[in-house]
């Protein structure tokens, strides 16, 4: 993506510095307000912003609402945004079922991008809800999260990254919109890319590879829902070992809990190469951020895992600028203070008495982390197991390392589970063949209905 100079950014932290910020610019809109949003919650919070869209929208404002299906298929109703529409806004969904989508179907639009005027654009991890806010009259905090305020000339690659998002699923801009910003003057000194990666784009995901490669001194990392290829863990254990400061920020609380209890699967590898973990001790941290040798800045709607770099829509920006990697690495200081590090401990077969990336003493944390949690719910129980058993199994197979006690109950679950399919493939062979069918014509007519449409064009 080209690298856009002369722009103006501020880091905004938590919805107490976007929600405002974003909540201002639409209020002083003049020509066009365009939002693409995973989720939009249909509570107070979001409520707020639908009713700020409204009152544009009727002041003659173009307003655009770009929403995915199924981010927002239980925080909000079906009927959430017929206000907006009754008002002269534009509101599309997007990867909707239907016979045409059903084979990309779990591709997921996942960015967070506010562009107004095409002249200021916010690019974050939030998505709009009462969460992000924190009920402290009943003791919940908010979410932890962060984003950024762009203004120059990559105002212009913010805008055409929703404009081709637009188009996707109906009509495309008109020209006098889509082009209205593609001269915006420079208002700052900061360099910066914006990067928006699509489920054939996988260009994130490249960035981050490289990020690691080239970091000399230190690369601190923050992620809601890590769960790293075997090629970005090994990224991470070489860095590590060759001196890098390497630092993981992740959930202690995740509002999924069993892609945290599978990021737990990860951590014993990854510590033992000398990658220094921490856990979030408040609610949720929701951020996506990396920062590298105090210079490269990451943040975005990109999560570590690969749905997000391969599956989803996704909108970052790539920020090459001293002053802001000094910000981020503050910002990251103050949360290391409200975090716990994890560590290998004696009672482990493996001891570390020095950390690999800075020579002096592991900080020990008064409890120890527990590798996994119990979670509520039988289906989230399957999925935590399955996800257990699926990190373990490699390591078993091809005695690549040791499998420690910890792992052992996950890979007695997934014999147990393989011999129990093979069970019924063998005494009910159509319990699998007929749901199998099923799905094959589903596809099938999908891909028929797709060929025709494009025939037809």
């Amino acid at each position: 993506m080209p690298l856009r100079s002369g722009n103006d950014v501020e880091i905004l932290v938590d919805a107490e510095g976007n929600y405002p910020a974003w909540l201002a610019a639409i209020n002083g809109a003049q020509r066009s307000i365009h939002l693409e949003m995973y989720i939009v919650h249909n509570d107070v919070i979001g409520r707020r912003f639908r009713e700020a869209l409204v009152e544009r929208a009727k002041a003659g404002i173009a307003v655009r609402v770009l929403y995915d299906w199924f981010g927002s298929l239980r925080p909000s109703s079906f009927r959430f945004w017929a206000p907006l529409r009754a008002a002269g806004g534009d509101v599309r969904v997007v990867n909707a079922p239907s016979l045409e989508t059903l084979v990309s179907l779990p591709s997921r639009d996942h960015r967070k991008l506010l562009v107004v005027d095409g002249g200021v654009a916010f690019i974050s991890g939030l998505c709009i809800g009462d969460d992000w806010v924190g009920n402290f009259e009943r003791g919940v905090p908010p979410w932890r999260d962060t984003g950024v305020r762009i203004r120059g000339p990559a105002v212009a690659d913010a805008e055409e990254a929703f404009a081709r998002a637009w188009a996707a699923w109906g009509p495309a801009l008109p020209d006098d919109v889509a082009g209205a910003c593609g001269d915006v003057k420079p208002q700052g000194e900061v360099d910066l890319r914006v990067i928006p990666t699509s489920p054939d784009r996988p260009t994130l995901y490249r960035l981050e590879l490289a990020m690691i490669g080239v970091a000399e001194h230190r690369i601190w990392l923050t992620d809601a829902y890590f769960m790293g290829t075997s090629t970005y863990i090994e990224s991470l254990s070489a860095a590590a070992g060759s001196g890098v400061d390497v630092r993981l920020l992740l959930p202690n609380n995740s509002d999924v809990a069993w892609v945290g209890n599978a990021s737990r699967t990860l951590y014993r590898r990854l510590l033992e190469s000398g990658v220094r973990i921490f856990e979030w001790n408040g609610a949720m941290i929701h951020a996506k951020t990396a920062v590298a040798d105090g210079l490269f800045v990451r943040i975005g709607s990109t999560n570590l895992n690969v749905s997000s770099w391969i599956g989803n829509w996704e909108l970052d920006v790539a920020i090459e600028d001293e002053s802001i990697g000094r910000q981020m690495e503050a910002l990251y200081e103050r949360d290391l203070a409200n975090s716990t590090e994890v560590v290998i401990t004696e009672r482990q077969t493996v001891r570390l008495s020095q950390s690999p990336a800075t020579g002096g003493p592991i900080r020990r944390a008064r409890g120890r982390r527990p590798l996994s949690r119990k979670v509520g719910g039988s289906a989230n129980r399957v999925m935590r197991d399955m996800t257990l058993a699926s990190s373990v199994l490699g390591s078993a197979v091809r005695g690549y390392r040791a499998v420690g006690p910890a792992e052992a109950a996950a890979l007695g679950f997934f014999g147990a589970a393989a011999l129990l399919l093979s069970g019924v493939v063998f005494w009910w062979p159509r319990a699998l063949a007929w749901p199998a069918a099923v799905l094959g014509i589903l596809a099938g007519l999908s891909l028929l209905v797709r060929a025709w449409r494009a025939h037809k064009q």
